[in-house]
């Protein structure tokens, strides 16, 4: 506790010397190993202040008790791991510390037999959620083929946290056929009884995703990372307007 509340961190991505999300096919670009990443990278991390990048530790039980350390440190009660190379990993992960660690699904939605690739992760690997790249992907949210996987989310009563708007930390994706929150709304009112969360205030589209929070009231704010896509907007936008309008117009949660 911190202050007598409970902290759950509720987006955290487990470190994988390979790709956080496997089975999805990224842009060249945004691979660690793309030398203009890694040089856009460095610039970005600089004009924003950002700290250097860590050493990659490569056993996934030491990198797990660091996390466990750090947490219990700063009096963090639980992480929720939304990434971490692949369902089965993140799941084991997870159980050096179940007392702590969280995982998600977070396959893509599109592979081959995602439903039940789901439903199975969740009743054998003991998944509590499932996280979607939104913006990484070339099909709709609300196209007909992901209505099974629909169902075993709302059957099961998991979160499922999409990200929308722009990705990537440099030379990332900036547009795409699910890259504004809206897109989300058929579904959302078709699963009225499914939490959906839409993370970093949508990276982009506050407007957009307060609409959406207003036409469906199962959808919720996650408000994790540094969010400096507010420098990106044409207008002036700090982190507290943000938190002031969400919280005047949606509230708490």
């Amino acid at each position: 506790m911190i202050q007598g509340i409970r902290v759950i961190d509720f987006h955290c991505h487990f470190p994988n010397s390979g790709k956080a999300f496997p089975d999805y096919k990224l842009p060249a670009v945004l691979s660690k190993s793309s030398k203009s990443n890694q040089a856009q990278a460095e610039l970005w991390r600089k004009a924003y202040n950002f700290p250097e990048q860590r050493l990659e530790i490569k056993d996934d039980r030491e990198a797990a008790n660091k996390w466990y350390e750090d947490i219990t440190k700063k009096n963090i009660e639980k992480v929720v791991f939304v990434s971490g190379g692949g369902n089965q990993r993140l799941a084991k992960v997870a159980s050096y510390h179940p007392d702590r660690f969280i995982a998600f699904a977070h396959h893509n939605p599109f592979s081959k037999k995602s439903a039940a690739v789901l439903e199975h992760d969740i009743k054998n690997f003991g998944l509590k959620g499932y996280k979607i790249l939104g913006s990484a992907l070339n099909r709709p949210l609300y196209d007909s083929s992901l209505y099974d996987l629909w169902e075993v989310c709302n059957s099961y009563k998991i979160p499922v946290i999409i990200h929308f708007g722009i990705l990537g930390s440099a030379c990332g994706i900036s547009k795409g056929i699910n890259i504004n929150p809206l897109v989300l709304q058929d579904v959302a009112h078709d699963f009225p009884d499914l939490c959906f969360v839409v993370p970093h205030f949508s990276a982009g589209y506050p407007t957009e995703l307060l609409q959406l929070c207003w036409a469906c009231p199962n959808v919720y704010i996650d408000t994790s990372g540094s969010n400096q896509w507010v420098r990106l907007m044409a207008y002036e936008l700090t982190l507290q307007d943000l938190f002031r309008k969400f919280y005047l117009t949606i509230g708490p949660g």
